[in-house]
C-alpha cells in the first residue's frame, strides 16, 4: 500500500495554524455552527470562512448548511486515516520504508 504524503502534508499544514487546530479541538465536541465558532475568536466571519475551507479543502471537516448558517463537524474517517498514519511511520518497524523503495514514490 502506497502512503499518499502530499494528502497528508496538505492535512498537517492546514493543521499547523493555531486557529484552526483549536477549531479542530472544538469540533472534537461536536458539530458547530458558524456563529458558535466566532464567539470563541477575535476575527471577522470571512476570516472563519477561510479558515474552515483549508479545513474543508484537506477533508479534515465537513460543512452542512441549514439556513443562513453553516453548521460544521470533524470528518473522523479521514481524522482517523491521519493518526494511523502518524502512527505507522512512527511506530511501524516491520514495513518501515527503509526495506522496501517502491514506498518511497510519491502517489
Amino acid at each position: 500500500m502506497r502512503i499518499n504524503y502530499e494528502e497528508n502534508a496538505k492535512i498537517m499544514k492546514a493543521l499547523s495554524d493555531t486557529n484552526r487546530l483549536k477549531i479542530v479541538d472544538i469540533l472534537s465536541c461536536g458539530e458547530k455552527c458558524a456563529c458558535d465558532l466566532l464567539e470563541r475568536f477575535d476575527f471577522s466571519q470571512p476570516t472563519l470562512s477561510h479558515h474552515m475551507k483549508v479545513l474543508m479543502e484537506c477533508g479534515i471537516v465537513n460543512c452542512r448548511k441549514e439556513g443562513v448558517w453553516n453548521h460544521y463537524s470533524l470528518n473522523r474517517s479521514n481524522c482517523n486515516k491521519l493518526i494511523l498514519f502518524l502512527m505507522n511511520i512512527i511506530t511501524d518497524t516491520e514495513d518501515c520504508i527503509c526495506k522496501d523503495k517502491t514506498k518511497c514514490e510519491c502517489e
